[in-house]
């Protein structure tokens, strides 16, 4: 299939390479199917996850341990049966990446790139279908990996 990404220009996507989010993704549940598109110079640092139903929408994702990030939470009953996960090897998680807002930039020691760590997005590479996870308490187990 051919999307036209306003970030990307035109692409060809492989129907094998749209990850479903049959609930959508929250403000952006009318897109239900994304692709990831690599990105160049970033030495595989962060993908893009490339809307395929609404191509104006594009976020910047990557995984939890490039930012020194260990996830543990335990996915429900439902969550498992909408991803089709019967096995845990299949399953990625992923988050998404913002840049901070220009006035938040400025305030000394404020990062230039934020990332949502209460909702990641966790994605069955063998169904080839994603929830996002929102985690309501803040005492969710995150533990940093030594540096």
């Amino acid at each position: 299939m051919k999307i036209d990404s306003p970030q990307f220009g035109s692409l060809e996507v492989a129907s094998n390479k749209v990850v479903e989010f049959p609930l959508g993704l929250p403000g952006f549940e009318a897109c239900k199917r994304y692709t990831f598109i690599e990105v160049e110079q970033s030495s595989e640092a962060f993908a893009v996850l490339q809307g395929v139903d609404d191509p104006a929408i594009a976020f910047a994702v990557t995984t939890p341990d490039l930012l020194g990030l260990h996830y543990e939470f335990e996915l429900s009953e439902e969550e498992q049966n909408l991803l089709g996960a019967t096995r845990a090897e299949d399953v990625a998680v992923l988050v998404i990446l913002r840049k901070g807002e220009p006035e938040q930039m400025r305030r000394a020691g404020d990062a230039h790139v934020k990332a949502n760590l209460m909702a990641p997005l966790v994605i069955n590479g063998a169904t080839m279908r994603g929830l996002q996870k929102i985690i309501a308490k803040l005492g969710c187990e995150v533990t940093l990996k030594p540096a």
